[in-house]
């Protein structure tokens, strides 16, 4: 056997292993990495909001809804069949707040020992259900009805009677008190003088 032939037989040898040994390294340790999801994100920041509301009171709301729909817009089927029915177990709040931006220059006017301040009136800034701790406790008898979007109603109803609800236990009264009791001391430590809070009309 020459030379040559002995060096060429090395040759391919070497290459044999070394293509052997590259395999089994990606398939050990190249195997982890290769059944990972390869997630793509194309996010755009749309709108910037300064948010310059200060949240005063927080009333939570627990209820339990029934919300009964007719069964189709024939009333023929509909004195026969019962009305679909859902029942929900609802958690809520309502927030009463202040909007800090509407204060201009022209609400503050001073006098010798006291600061006078105009405030905006109070809002219902948030008025929400709490969908993580609601839940639909029963359907019946929604033969013809899309009972995704009759959910979806009754949980808009039950929004409704929270703002509602809320309004009628006068939380934006409450917002007035506690801003009063709230920013009045906090005011005055930094004017160093007496503050009277007014709201606009």
């Amino acid at each position: 056997m020459t030379t040559t032939l002995k060096l060429a037989i090395r040759l391919i040898t070497l290459i044999i292993v070394l293509t052997v040994v590259i395999f089994l390294g990606l398939k050990i340790f190249g195997s982890s990495k290769s059944n990972e999801p390869v997630i793509t994100h194309n996010m755009v920041l749309q709108q910037v909001t300064a948010i310059g509301k200060l949240e005063l009171v927080k009333y939570h709301f627990k209820d339990v809804v029934e919300y009964q729909k007719e069964q189709s817009d024939y009333s023929i089927i509909n004195n026969v069949l019962p009305k679909a029915k859902v029942v929900l177990i609802v958690s809520g709040e309502a927030i009463g707040c202040i909007d800090l931006t509407k204060i201009t220059t022209n609400d503050i006017s001073d006098s010798k020992d006291t600061m006078y301040v105009y405030l905006a009136k109070p809002e219902m800034c948030v008025n929400k259900i709490d969908h993580q701790q609601s839940k639909v406790y029963d359907l019946a008898n929604g033969y013809f009805v899309e009972k995704g979007k009759m959910v979806s109603d009754a949980y808009a109803a039950a929004e409704t009677q929270i703002q509602q609800s809320a309004l009628k236990m006068g939380i934006l009264e409450q917002t007035n008190e506690n801003a009063v009791k709230i920013l009045g001391p906090m005011l005055e430590k930094i004017a160093g003088k007496k503050v009277a809070l007014r709201f606009k009309k």
